[in-house]
């Protein structure tokens, strides 16, 4: 199978080094590290929402309700504002 890809110059430039300083050809050393890629185990799987904040959930206070109320909430809220301001 041939691969075309696109490098920047100091890539570029990087990879003739490497070929040259280790005697392979460019695609040698291309074929090589693509391989040591491969190798790898996969990374894991994304994680879900819940996975990313399951430390957090449950450690703050707060109005359990908020996303239902919350018309109601920002409603108590800017009252509380106005009352302070004496309007």
């Amino acid at each position: 199978m041939t691969v075309a890809i696109k490098l920047d110059p100091a890539l570029e430039e990087r990879l003739r080094r490497r070929a040259a300083s280790s005697g392979r050809s460019t695609s040698e050393v291309v074929r090589a590290a693509l391989q040591a890629y491969l190798d790898q185990p996969d990374p894991q799987p994304p994680r879900s929402a819940y996975e990313l904040g399951a430390d957090l959930f449950g450690r703050h206070r707060g109005p359990a309700d908020l996303a239902q109320d919350r018309k109601q909430v920002l409603a108590e809220i800017q009252a509380e504002r106005q009352a302070r301001r004496g309007a």
